[in-house]
């Protein structure tokens, strides 16, 4: 029973990262998917570009005026959606009246979901686009983005996640892990649809927009919400989002953190969306990619537990191998936490990004038990 339970704890930690990118490569093998973004047609929807804001009277004046030089042949509105903001940012926006910018705002500050909800009400437009104000579009990307729309199927479009420093050159940012998440949505995308779009910029028909959750993020909710109504969401390798590092470094673990609450009650709110029944292949996608992921951190506890008992219990030369291999490898890790000199190695970087994630999963699945929701907080600086 207790090498059962080590095996199956040493399965939990790899199924997420390997075993699951591994079946969907197969099925989109044996499916040989197609790119959804072919039917193109001469008509172009009217869009409606909603920009959600809380105090960002520094940068409000400079996302409008890189938004108002997208070119769409198209109907286009631009709303400015704040949270409830405090400083200058309304009075900037409305300098923009004139230009078409148009401002809504709740009664209260109930976060960013709650603000875009009250945009939603107000947008003309067939289709919606949101962005936050860190997020620069390409002057072409509405063009890029409406064309995927041409196919029924499709309820929702995520673009492609670009970090870009201070100077304006492109930064691999989180590195391989943002390309790997970049490669398994491409994997997603040719079968059941994505199971979380990128919150910075993506699509949504409007129709998808009336089921908008305010406790839930509005990326992960409409994916699910695009499942629930026969529709699928994609990625878009042509629609690409350009935004900045974090201005501080060490406020990313409680942005993880957020995010990571934040998804397991858009979850726990759609419980549905997990019955294979119902939703098939996209339930085991939400599964894999979102369930196992969160349960990482409490695998990878297990596994190192359950591996000192069997080495203490006189197991096989390969358990000894294996705790071994674990121990090795979390005391480079904390090592290069301890020393970030260190993390000019590549593979103790990426061991030290490995497990602080971790840790703010296990730290965020603990407070979510202990009934943590959020719904409002500081946008962070970037």
């Amino acid at each position: 029973m207790l090498t059962a339970a080590f095996w199956i704890s040493l399965l939990g930690v790899v199924y997420s990262y390997f075993l699951y990118p591994f079946i969907l490569l197969l099925l989109t093998k044996a499916k040989n998917a197609k790119p959804s973004a072919e039917n193109i047609t001469n008509e172009l929807p009217f869009v409606s570009l909603v920009i959600t804001a809380y105090n960002e009277e520094r940068n409000i004046a400079d996302k409008l005026d890189d938004t108002l030089k997208v070119t769409y042949p198209g109907q286009l509105e631009i709303i400015v959606a704040s949270d409830g903001s405090t400083d200058k940012t309304d009075e900037i926006v409305n300098a923009y009246a004139d230009r078409g910018v148009k401002l809504v705002r709740p009664e209260q500050r109930l976060g960013k979901e709650n603000a875009q909800k009250h945009a939603i009400a107000h947008c003309a437009g067939s289709i919606v686009v949101f962005s936050d104000v860190s997020t620069k579009i390409p002057e072409d990307a509405l063009v890029h983005v409406v064309k995927y729309f041409d196919d029924p199927r499709i309820g929702a479009i995520s673009s492609e996640d670009r970090f870009i420093a201070n100077d304006n050159n492109e930064t691999p940012g989180e590195g391989l892990y943002v390309r790997y998440e970049m490669w398994l949505r491409s994997l997603e995308s040719k079968l059941a649809g994505l199971v979380g779009l990128s919150g910075s910029f993506f699509a949504a028909r409007i129709n998808i927009c009336q089921e908008w959750d305010i406790r839930s993020p509005s990326d992960f909710n409409t994916a699910l919400q695009c499942a629930r109504q026969g529709y699928k969401a994609v990625t878009a390798p042509d629609v690409l989002g350009y935004y900045k590092d974090l201005a501080d470094p060490k406020k990313e673990y409680q942005r993880k953190l957020r995010t990571v609450i934040r998804g397991m009650t858009a979850v726990s709110r759609n419980p549905a969306c997990l019955n294979p029944l119902a939703f098939g292949l996209f339930a085991f996608q939400l599964f894999s990619h979102k369930i196992m992921r969160w349960l990482v951190p409490c695998f990878m506890v297990a596994c190192l537990f359950l591996n000192a008992i069997l080495v203490m219990s006189g197991g096989a030369w390969i358990y000894q191998a294996l705790l071994a291999c674990q121990l090795g490898f979390y005391s480079l890790a904390l090592l290069g936490h301890a020393l970030p000199a260190l993390q000019s190695v590549s593979v103790i970087r990426l061991m030290v990004f490995f497990v602080r994630v971790n840790f703010a999963l296990l730290d965020a699945g603990i407070q979510f038990v202990s009934g943590k929701r959020m719904t409002v907080w500081e946008p962070s600086k970037r």
